[in-house]
């Protein structure tokens, strides 16, 4: 799928592509989330640090985009996406980092927090299958998606990756800036699943159709955690997969949430880990204790990018 010039900039110049609404002209500035024309990328990488399904040998072709809809307080990505360090790229240039993760061996190609560029994505994905792109496209997003925009993704994804961060709307106003975020999340997830069908893997293993939701498991908050998973049991039974991750680090301004200063405890993730499994989840992967370090956040140095 190919987006014309005026069907582009159409969405571009009155943005409604993720649930804020917010209506900028992104042709001449930058919406809400910190994106304008053009897509501003901060890493392109080979990451092995995500789920085997979607690492193979080598890792994920990770493409790390700038800026984002939500507000998080706690993001360990800030720098990118509260800060929007980053080169902005063309289409046809985005498509070409593409081809080059492809070259590089990748098992996916992983977009990591793609919300607010899915019109220069979809036309990346176009200009780079031109050119012999075959990799899996997975959309890592953090769940807060507007269903028109999923939609336009559905001949460019194959693998959706969404988060699930919060049940409670205390929570998510107080710690991302969207009270509305379960609300909005959940319908997204549903038309994720919709869209992406059950999983599929490969003969390698990896993962080339369907939907992986991830829950990070906040400090004080397992019982919201425990919820998300009675909702998730709920809607899909073992027909997504599931990853839950201990790897919340204090960072960005995480201090200034009294709750929010300290790292998980083991019974804290364990407890939402058991409950997992005696709902009945199989298809689940667990996090070490260990991967809650500052040391498994990227550099953002644009690496790769040109």
């Amino acid at each position: 799928m190919l987006l014309a010039k005026e069907a582009r900039d159409s969405l571009l110049a009155n943005c409604q592509l993720c649930p804020r609404q917010c209506g900028a002209n992104r042709l001449l500035g930058k919406g809400a989330c910190g994106g304008g024309d053009r897509a501003v990328v901060a890493k392109v990488s080979l990451h092995p640090w995500e789920e085997p399904v979607l690492t193979g040998e080598k890792g994920a072709g990770t493409v790390f985009f700038s800026g984002c809809s939500l507000r998080c307080v706690f993001c360990q990505n800030y720098e990118i996406s509260h800060q929007e360090k980053g080169v902005a790229v063309s289409d046809e240039e985005l498509g070409r980092l593409f081809l080059r993760q492809q070259a590089a061996g990748a098992a996916v190609l992983d977009l990591v927090t793609p919300t607010h560029y899915a019109p220069q994505i979809i036309n990346g994905i176009y200009f780079a299958r031109q050119e012999g792109l075959s990799l899996p496209v997975a959309y890592n997003s953090s769940g807060y998606e507007a269903i028109t925009a999923l939609e336009m993704l559905k001949d460019s994804v194959d693998v959706f990756l969404p988060d699930l961060k919060y049940y409670d709307s205390s929570l998510s106003g107080q710690y991302s800036g969207a009270p509305d975020y379960f609300a909005v999340a959940s319908g997204a997830i549903e038309k994720m699943v919709e869209l992406a069908g059950p999983p599929v893997l490969n003969d390698a293993g990896i993962m080339t159709g369907g939907v992986l939701v991830r829950h990070m498991v906040l400090p004080g908050a397992r019982k919201d955690s425990m919820k998300l998973l009675d909702w998730l049991w709920s809607e899909f039974g073992d027909d997504i997969y599931l990853s839950l991750m201990s790897q919340y680090t204090p960072m960005y301004r995480a201090k200034e949430f009294p709750k929010l200063t300290r790292r998980l405890t083991t019974f804290e993730y364990e407890s939402v880990t058991d409950y997992a499994a005696g709902l009945g989840f199989t298809r689940c992967f667990v996090q070490e204790r260990s991967s809650a370090d500052a040391a498994y956040v990227p550099d953002w140095d644009d690496a790769g990018v040109f």
